[in-house]
């Protein structure tokens, strides 16, 4: 049964209360109001210290919280962060903190900022790191190291840390003199937008003291491009004489904040629109044009759609090999289509796929300049626009009817099955809800029910695929849109790996949501097993506490539910405590198919002693 809250009772003594966006939070620092928006040192070389030229170019690009550990080795700095109105959040792990820059980052669209001491602290970085570099988040990652005259001589926590992030960061700036502090700070916001994704900020510990003159401008912006105009002309010349096109929006199309283009681009050619793998959020889910998600377990009706292009027009996409595996048994990729693709990174350009055309351009531009031609000048797929959605439109609504009828539990069944608790979890969200996922088999489920009518609401682990990341990540999400709804969908399995941040969520009162599917298994390598393995279990069975009780001792809100009608309230009570909390939802050990079926084959054995198992 749902249990409900209790009045809470704090458990910690939290001296400072500050004021952020207009609502009261706690916190273990403190900021001040008012700041300079103009002082002299954007025109003019001023003196300053070290720690003031890190920490005003930190200001001068926009960065109000950082995420991270105290460490001695920042210390200098972290003491006059209250004074440049930047709020350090601190953490459980240096591996959420990236994830909370991550998701501050994704809903933000502005740099996410982390920091940890040298060494220890910086090592944990690395799974966090790599996360954002495949999910393109423009995250700067402040890697403090050992004093640059001990360098070499094994000293305390040193470590040669530039190696250790050189594939999974787009820039990496060393600061070799405090002189350059400024110079490489900047340097490091700038190409984190410009590139999309991570970079390293390396500086040698003994390199935050000492006096400097220096200049801080404020961020420059690079005008982007709707691409070169011959490769427009193509990409319009096949679309207008395609008979059957369709558009895939990608993770592209919501950094360039292009949502809206792609709309209006959609209604003059009048072509359904497919989302990518874990881009739900790319395209609204209420335009009738709208057909879902490709990838694990997406949307039917927009593979059905897909497998029947002639022409496809990949906007904002790098193309993933991953988002267009077969699923359900069926290999939907257009082998024969014409594709366009579309991407501010000419290296991704044809990487994964055969294309006739490439765009090197911003997605929301380029669907600007292509409407344009559209709307002057119809193309040839309008005239028939009737029968292709209304064909579309079946196939949507067989897909609904289907997914409606696998969302049960079975008629005296107990436990719930995870199908049933996802569609009750779609029916409670709220329109304005951002949501984050975790890997897993149950979470990687939610693909298909995850429906969003606005941007910048799905943040989801992405390519790097790896556990722990919904919970930090929602936590940075709620902090860059505290008027919204935060909520991360977690496995039984990956929880433990975050659960230690529902401790920040009270300190630095962050209400984040955690759903969590217990069903006492990881599930996503149990389905291998059962598979491959003959049901032989090493590893993947797991023995739970309550994870809603848990959260209560740590202070937080916590509800267990076992019933699919306590599913949409216990949400909706969450949400309207303002307080973070755990959702806990028992379900069945039910599994849904493997990521990728060519990932394995069936065992061999040689040895006599092994010979059983197979």
């Amino acid at each position: 049964m749902a249990a409900g809250l209790k009045s809470f009772k704090p458990l910690f003594s939290l001296q400072n209360h500050i004021r952020l966006s207009n609502r009261v939070t706690f916190s273990t620092s403190q900021t001040l109001q008012n700041q300079d928006d103009n002082p002299e040192w954007r025109t003019k070389p001023t003196l300053m210290t070290s720690s003031e030229a890190f920490t005003e170019t930190l200001v001068a690009n926009g960065t109000k919280n950082i995420f991270g550990i105290v460490g001695s080795a920042f210390m200098d700095s972290l003491d006059i962060f209250p004074a440049a109105g930047i709020r350090f959040v601190s953490v459980q792990h240096e591996q959420n903190a990236v994830h909370m820059a991550d998701g501050y980052a994704r809903v933000t669209n502005k740099p996410g900022v982390c920091i940890a001491q040298n060494g220890p602290g910086i090592t944990n970085f690395v799974t966090g790191v790599a996360a954002a570099f495949w999910a393109h988040s423009p995250v700067v990652v402040i890697t403090p190291e050992t004093g640059s005259l001990g360098q070499g001589l094994g000293g305390f926590q040193e470590m040669n840390q530039l190696p250790t992030f050189s594939e999974i960061t787009k820039y990496q700036a060393h600061v070799c003199s405090p002189k350059r502090m400024a110079e490489f700070t900047n340097r490091c916001f700038h190409y984190a937008m410009m590139e999309r994704g991570p970079v390293q900020l390396n500086i040698p510990r003994d390199h935050f003291y000492g006096d400097v003159t220096a200049k801080i401008p404020a961020p420059m912006a690079i005008e982007r491009s709707a691409g070169g105009p011959e490769a427009i002309a193509q990409a319009a010349s096949l679309l207008a004489s395609a008979k059957n096109p369709v558009i895939i929006s990608g993770g592209g199309v919501v950094m360039a904040d292009g949502v809206d283009q792609v709309v209006k681009l959609a209604e003059s050619l009048q072509v359904p629109v497919c989302s990518t793998y874990l881009h739900n959020d790319s395209f609204p889910s209420d335009h009738p044009l709208w057909m879902g998600s490709l990838g694990y377990m997406g949307s039917k009706a927009a593979m059905n759609t897909i497998s029947k292009a002639d022409v496809v027009l990949a906007l904002g996409t790098r193309l993933g090999p991953f988002g267009a595996l077969p699923q359900y048994g069926f290999d939907y990729w257009p082998k024969n289509a014409k594709i366009i693709q579309v991407d501010i990174n000419g290296r991704k350009l044809g990487l994964t796929n055969d294309i006739n055309v490439g765009i090197l351009g911003d997605a929301k531009l380029t669907s600007e300049a292509l409407t344009s031609i559209f709307e002057a000048n119809a193309p040839a797929c309008v005239g028939t626009a009737g029968a292709r959605l209304a064909e579309a439109n079946q196939e949507k609504e067989a897909w609904e009817a289907e997914l409606t009828s696998l969302s049960v539990t079975p008629a005296g069944q107990d436990v719930m099955e995870p199908r049933e608790a996802l569609r009750e979890l779609e029916k409670a969200m709220p329109a304005d809800a951002m949501v984050s996922t975790d890997i897993g088999n149950i979470c990687s489920v939610s693909n298909s029910y995850l429906r969003f009518t606005k941007p910048g609401s799905f943040f989801a682990a992405m390519a790097f695929g790896n556990c722990g990341y919904a919970f930090p990540a929602a936590m940075g999400a709620k902090m860059g849109a505290p008027e919204r709804p935060a909520i991360a969908y977690v496995g039984d399995g990956a929880w433990g790996m975050s659960l230690n941040e529902v401790l920040t969520c009270v300190r630095e009162d962050i209400p984040a949501i955690a759903v969590v599917f217990n069903n006492g298994q990881w599930g996503a390598e149990k389905k291998n097993q059962v598979d491959f393995y003959n049901n032989r279990f090493q590893g993947t069975n797991l023995a739970n506490p309550s994870f809603a009780e848990l959260s209560k001792t740590m202070g937080a809100e916590g509800i267990k539910v076992t019933k699919p009608e306590e599913v949409g309230a216990a949400l909706k009570t969450l949400i309207a405590s303002g307080r973070p909390g755990v959702l806990e939802i028992m379900v069945s050990k039910t599994l849904a198919d493997p990521f990728r079926r060519d990932a394995l084959s069936k065992p061999v054995r040689h040895l006599e002693k092994y010979k059983s198992y197979v």
